[in-house]
């Protein structure tokens, strides 16, 4: 019998027979530690699990890996996986998956596009001045149609993709994409406009919308100088994570007029309470991390999990695998 340690994931297993799937192939614990664990005390309170099914927190770092010698396999309940060294898992011997990101796919981008129409039309703003009895501010709330503007989206990857997709198709939206990774040609076919770097983007976005994973390179890639060159009046929506945003220079310009508006689902150092500086701005609109909250998307989220556990102690190939070692660190039951 294996254990399996279910870890900081509060939605995993509530809405679906997982964790009853999970039982039949071992002992399962749902453990909370502190967001900051990490290292040699993380590695004592997992001592003994052989599976992590993990959330954003807490930090699975080399120091984690070097004194745990039972963990084989850490699945993310979900899709990004910047709390895990995935280069000292694979020396060590530990397998990293994570959620398919088509799972998550349509969930996340209409969150998405609520988040986008939410400040393109005022709707907090106008809800509020209603519910304070202020229903002549209407002229106040006068906004621009999706038609007649261009999106940025910066990442066309699965979720950035459909994002693109649904803006373009749906609402005849102007996309101009900036994604390295992503050939010239390959968003040409899709009748968008290749943008070159994040700057030309900034430069001719009227809203920008952020579908990159956390990497260094992406830490704070909206920076003072990438934020000196949007256009006054510019709208930024970020699903993806609160880190590739430098919040004090995000203040800044929220202060002095750049951005209109500011619509996220996830910040940086993660929950935040009401006195966020952010909050302070009646032009931002914040949810906490709910993007991929459906039945639908944590449905399959769940299944997912369960998949790559099941295919990892068959020796089946995982759909959404990051580090299959070479040599993986043996199963001791």
């Amino acid at each position: 019998m294996i254990r399996i340690a279910i870890v900081n994931s509060k939605s995993f297993g509530l809405y679906t027979d997982a964790i009853e799937k999970l039982k039949k192939l071992g002992i399962v614990d749902r453990l909370e530690v502190p967001r900051d664990y990490r290292g040699k005390l993380l590695a004592e309170k997992l001592r003994g699990y052989h599976v992590v099914v993990a959330s954003v927190t807490p930090i699975y770092d080399r120091e984690f890996f070097e004194n745990n010698q039972d963990v084989v396999l850490i699945v993310r309940h979900g899709i990004g996986y910047d709390n895990i060294d995935v280069k000292a898992a694979e020396e060590f011997g530990v397998t990293v998956a994570r959620v398919p990101g088509w799972r998550e796919r349509e969930a996340v981008a209409e969150h998405t596009i609520a988040l986008m129409l939410s400040a393109l039309r005022y709707v907090v703003q106008s809800y509020e001045a209603v519910k304070q009895g202020r229903w002549g501010d209407r002229a106040k709330f006068i906004a621009k149609e999706l038609s007649s503007l261009t999106v940025g989206v910066v990442g066309l990857g699965n979720i950035g993709s459909r994002v693109a997709e649904i803006l373009s198709k749906g609402f005849g939206a102007k996309i101009i994409v900036y994604d390295p990774y992503i050939p010239r040609e390959r968003v040409e076919q899709l009748s968008y406009k290749y943008a070159t770097s994040l700057e030309e983007l900034a430069r001719e976005s009227d809203i920008v919308t952020l579908h990159a994973p956390l990497t260094n390179e992406t830490y704070h890639m909206i920076n003072r100088n990438v934020l000196s060159k949007m256009k006054k009046g510019v709208i930024i929506v970020n699903t993806a994570r609160g880190e590739l945003v430098d919040e004090d220079a995000l203040c800044e310009y929220l202060e002095n007029g750049t951005i209109a508006a500011y619509a996220a689902d996830t910040v940086e150092k993660e929950p935040i309470g009401p006195d966020h500086k952010l909050l302070k701005y009646p032009n931002v609109i914040i949810t906490p991390h709910i993007a991929a909250y459906t039945w639908e998307s944590l449905k399959g989220m769940d299944e997912a999990v369960v998949e790559a556990i099941v295919n990892y102690l068959e020796n089946k190939p995982i759909d959404g695998v990051v580090v299959k070692p070479r040599i993986s660190r043996p199963l001791k039951t």
